[in-house]
């Protein structure tokens, strides 16, 4: 079974909800990334700034971005989930950041099965810290590599004509999916 192709989206509950494949736990250092051919995980760095992720990263299977890859997603909830495990979560924002491959959108979700976050339905319902500290995360974290991150405010849920088109749809439960 392929992570990124072969995990079920469900059309009809994706507007609620959606599966999400973690491949970086909160707090770690060690960027992991999905190997398209094999479908395991590849160490694609160890980070070379003093941070760590603040929430579970990872991807939307079935879906993919205008760069080819999955949709990107932060998953928050209390506790580090371990890679390759797949978190039922629902999506209360958006965040655009742009490097020096382009534009590069995360959606910001949270675990529908976790009783500290489920209830969140926006990012504007977090503490104000917390989306503080994810987009300083990735103004920092490729900062020793002489690498620049823009991080633009974060957007809510529902459409947005400023969003890509894929995390538009996806934030908005219609994930392009792949042919």
């Amino acid at each position: 079974m392929h992570p990124w192709h072969d995990v079920y989206v469900d059309d009809k509950s994706v507007q609620s909800v959606f599966p999400v494949v973690i491949e970086v736990p909160k707090g770690s250092k060690n960027k992991y990334e999905l190997d398209k051919a094999t479908g395991l995980l590849r160490l694609d760095r160890v980070l070379y700034s003093a941070v760590h992720y603040p929430a579970d990263y990872g991807f939307i299977p079935r879906t993919y971005c205008d760069d080819g890859d999955a949709l990107d997603v932060l998953v928050l909830g209390q506790e580090p989930v371990v890679p390759l495990a797949i978190v039922e979560a629902h999506a209360i924002g958006v965040m655009r950041m742009r490097d020096e491959k382009g534009v590069d959108d995360k959606i910001i979700a949270v675990s529908t099965r976790d009783p500290a976050y489920n209830a969140y339905n926006s990012h504007t319902e977090l503490p104000v810290h917390v989306m503080r500290e994810m987009a300083r995360f990735f103004q920092d974290y490729k900062a020793l590599e002489h690498k620049e991150v823009v991080v633009e405010d974060p957007l809510g849920p529902e459409p947005s004509p400023r969003r890509s088109t894929s995390t538009a749809a996806c934030a908005a439960g219609t994930c392009r999916t792949r042919p």
